[in-house]
């Protein structure tokens, strides 16, 4: 079977509508203006290095400064594109300009005849120009072998290297190029370019196809115009939303915005049934927990203050609905939604189960609330000011001291909220003045503070030997030393750090307070601290444990994580 000559002739769309000049370059202006302006006051180098992701116009970039050098009309910023040697270096296959992949000519002995060549002068043109694509590919000893040549070449030959990982090419190669860093060209200049090519080719197209299109390519002409070219296979007359959807694999924003909803509803029913909807209408997981991925940065670019400019994955005209759904879930839930998400995308790619893990995952997401307004609740319990609603397993409790930290006594109430409801809150009141301090309670409230300063300092603090009180209000620290030994680390640690010490202290028993700082030989008897009723409060302990534990938010925590509440003794 043949093929026709018209078909044989045919140019996809990424070759056809390849830039020609440094003014139709889109999105590297600082490249093409930097360029232009080497030609044009006569500093051109001998050596250039093009960096950047695919498709973001490195090798037409090479061409369009191979035609400006070799133009009969150059060196020139504006190629004419008419001569032969403009038109053969667009096609590629001028004879002194030579494009060689670094892929499949990597080794020594391809590099020493081109060294060799390097000599022989243009057959017609100004310069021999070397454009070397995926120059990072060549080997060690290939690019040791091109060093000298690079260095000093021949006047009339010029190299441009390409490459896509420029942190593999050596630095002794770097050092000896001009490096121009490709950035990823934005979604609406590509939407605009791909406007222009669907004129050109007398297509029509729904409102958003080519915003979509801009947005799936992420920062890639060459991938763009290559998704646009299936289109044109697909739609050659009028290309639909739905077709693109289609051909994707990928699920609408109504469809992406309604699991949002569900999500924020926490309505898991919803979210399976537009998971099994998406699958019936041929959607790829896939693709679908990446386009999740990228709504979900875009609410947080959104929490953060940013403005429509900055969204990368969703249509600026939805800017106002993200704004709103954004707000509903906050900033912490959005975080941990980008988590679950990227964790479920690493999982996917080596799992056959895609349905079930992004089910998963978003089914998690869905349940976050629940898991805020617990760390709502921890947060209260640390800081000892906590309400919440008794649960009706709890059995009721009067009054219950006990020491959260050395400043505060915590007292739990019952306290009536409604004639239905009651609450139980904690309420905390001051430590008892200095003026009531003994030796036990010092050496308790050192503790506190020592847990409370940071690295090395909490550490040398808290290798204290014992602490006494001396009214009105100084705390007496000894450090424990060997016989015979008048130095200890810890002492002359605090003691440059006393100010720093005297404020924690200061922050807990509420009063200013004075620091000596004291040696005390090992094995001298340590002052016995006060004893305390151990048996009582130990069952204080536990009737506040109890009534934590009983408490719906508790509860949820332990079903769901599969754990347990533990007591922690601080040693």
């Amino acid at each position: 079977m043949f093929m026709s000559e018209e078909n044989q002739g045919y140019q996809v769309v990424a070759r056809r509508y390849r830039p020609q000049g440094f003014g139709e370059l889109v999105g590297q202006h600082h490249v093409s203006q930097a360029l232009s302006n080497a030609i044009a006051t006569h500093r051109i180098g001998h050596a250039y290095l093009f960096t950047g992701a695919r498709g973001v116009g490195k090798t037409s970039t090479a061409r369009i400064f191979a035609k400006s050098l070799n133009c009969v009309h150059g060196p020139t910023p504006t190629p004419c594109n008419q001569c032969d040697a403009c038109e053969h270096i667009s096609v590629g296959d001028d004879v002194d300009v030579l494009e060689i992949d670094g892929a499949s000519n990597r080794g020594i002995d391809e590099i020493r005849q081109l060294r060799q060549n390097a000599s022989i002068k243009p057959s017609r043109s100004t310069f021999k120009i070397y454009i070397i694509d995926e120059v990072h590919m060549l080997t060690r000893e290939a690019f040791n072998a091109l060093l000298k040549t690079l260095e000093e070449p021949p006047a009339h030959v010029k190299f441009i290297f390409c490459t896509t990982e420029a942190n593999k090419i050596p630095i002794t190669i770097l050092s000896r190029c001009q490096r121009y860093d490709f950035a990823g060209i934005d979604a609406t200049s590509i939407s605009q370019k791909l406007e222009q090519i669907a004129i050109a080719e007398k297509v029509t197209a729904d409102a958003g196809v080519f915003e979509l299109l801009a947005r799936r390519a992420a920062g890639s002409m060459r991938d763009a115009q290559s998704l646009l070219e299936q289109l044109l296979s697909f739609a050659p007359e009028h290309i639909k939303l739905s077709d693109v959807h289609e051909m994707l694999g990928t699920a609408d924003d109504q469809r992406i915005f309604r699991l949002l909803q569900s999500m924020l509803q926490g309505d898991t029913k919803s979210i399976f049934a537009e998971l099994d909807q998406a699958a019936g209408e041929g959607v790829d997981y896939g693709i679908l927990i990446e386009q999740m991925l990228g709504v979900f940065r875009d609410l947080m670019v959104v929490s953060g203050g940013a403005d429509a400019k900055l969204l990368l994955f969703s249509a600026p005209g939805r800017f106002a609905e993200l704004r709103e759904t954004a707000k509903s879930f906050g900033i912490q839930r959005i975080l941990a939604a980008l988590q679950i998400l990227d964790h479920s995308h690493n999982r996917m790619r080596f799992s056959t189960q895609e349905r079930i893990l992004l089910e998963l995952a978003l089914v998690r997401i869905a349940h976050l609330g629940e898991m805020q307004s617990l760390a709502a609740l921890l947060e209260q319990i640390k800081t000892g000011q906590i309400s919440f609603p008794q649960s009706p397993q709890a059995h009721p409790v009067k009054t219950i001291p006990r020491i959260l930290n050395s400043e505060q006594v915590v007292l739990v109430e019952e306290k009536a909220a409604d004639q239905h409801e009651k609450e139980v809150v904690f309420r905390a009141e001051q430590a008892p003045p200095l003026t009531a301090m003994d030796d036990g309670r010092a050496t308790e409230i050192w503790r506190d503070a020592a847990r409370e300063l940071p690295g090395m300092m909490s550490m040398n603090a808290m290798s204290f030997h014992d602490v006494k009180f001396q009214a009105p209000n100084v705390f007496i620290v000894s450090f424990p030393v060997p016989a015979g030994t008048t130095i200890s680390g810890s002492k002359t640690f605090c003691e440059k750090e006393q100010p720093k010490i005297a404020a924690a202290l200061e922050k807990i028993v509420g009063e200013p307070v004075s620091i000596r700082f004291e040696l005390a030989t090992v094995g001298a008897p340590q002052r016995p601290a006060p004893q305390k009723n151990v048996k009582n409060d130990a069952q204080l302990k536990y009737k506040l444990l109890a009534e934590l534990a009983d408490h719906p938010m508790i509860q949820k925590a332990r079903d769901i994580f599969g754990a347990d509440l533990v007591e922690v003794e601080d040693r």
